[in-house]
């Protein structure tokens, strides 16, 4: 369960609508499982932004109550990365991950060894830099070349420019089949594949049909003595269950645990809500 921090919030939802904030910013966006009433209803109409969705792929326009604004920073931790109004109805991140990421910062931190971590689909790479930030060597992979380049300038705003981190632009089962054959090993996998994608030179990612083969795969590059393997998706078919039995089967052989279930974002308040939005699991070896 994600709950609020100094620069986000869930504070209402309901109506197919979530009101957010953002640092100073309040934020309406899309969220059609929202079928309850609002706790306030005329708080969704003073929202500084509004996305207005225009099909049912994500894609839209924002509404601004003033001036319009591109993008701003925030922060979570000891990171710092810049939050933008993309025309995807995000912005540039995934406040729910939060409950991965103290995950995440808290088993690297308790290992005090040096700590190999490997982020696939890292997106703007905030994840990455929790990571870091912990004292981990990350490896950065996404397909998108202008991902990479937000996650380099997060880098740069959290003052881990300096940092052991590789920014690779690149299809992750390219990358991780070529680690394969080298005899790469990491520590730690992170991985959050999309539903569908395309890689740098036309790879088709379909997550029900690839997700198997590149989780098998990621599996055979984890150190005898590795921490975790952390997966995470976001689509309507599958669930944390599904993704468990998966686990398990890429994960055969070694000793450990694995938690699953759902990533959701709570409302403020004692009796707030809460949204369901990604499920994931967890091989941990202790």
């Amino acid at each position: 369960m994600t709950r609020d921090w100094a620069d986000y919030a869930l504070l209402d939802s309901g109506h197919g609508r979530k009101l957010e904030r953002y640092g100073r910013y309040t934020v309406v966006r899309p969220e059609p499982q929202c079928v309850w009433e609002p706790r306030d209803a005329s708080a969704f109409d003073r929202a500084d932004a509004v996305f207005d969705p225009q099909d049912e792929d994500d894609d839209g326009r924002w509404r601004f109550a003033g001036k319009p604004v591109d993008a701003f920073p925030l922060g979570w931790g000891e990171t710092r990365f810049t939050a933008r109004f993309t025309p995807f109805r995000h912005l540039a991140f995934f406040p729910e991950q939060a409950a991965n990421w103290e995950w995440l910062d808290q088993r690297i931190r308790a290992r005090k060894q040096p700590t190999r971590i490997l982020n696939l689909f890292g997106y703007t790479g905030v994840a990455s830099l929790v990571c870091s930030a912990a004292g981990a060597e990350v490896t950065h992979v996404d397909a998108s070349k202008k991902s990479v380049a937000w996650a380099r300038e997060n880098a740069e705003l959290s003052g881990l420019a300096d940092r052991p981190i590789r920014w690779i632009v690149e299809d992750a089962r390219r990358y991780v089949a070529r680690e394969r054959k080298r005899g790469s090993l990491y520590d730690g996998i992170i991985l959050d594949p999309p539903k569908y994608g395309r890689g740098p030179t036309g790879e088709v990612w379909r997550l029900f049909e690839d997700l198997p083969g590149l989780l098998a795969d990621c599996a055979a590059i984890l150190e005898p003595q590795a921490d975790f393997l952390l997966l995470n998706a976001y689509a309507a078919r599958i669930s944390g269950l599904s993704l468990a039995h998966l686990m398990d089967q890429a994960t055969a052989g070694r000793e450990g645990r694995i938690d699953w279930g759902e990533l959701a974002l709570a409302e403020t308040g004692e009796n707030g809500r809460a949204i369901g939005l990604s499920f994931f699991s967890r091989w941990s070896a202790t």
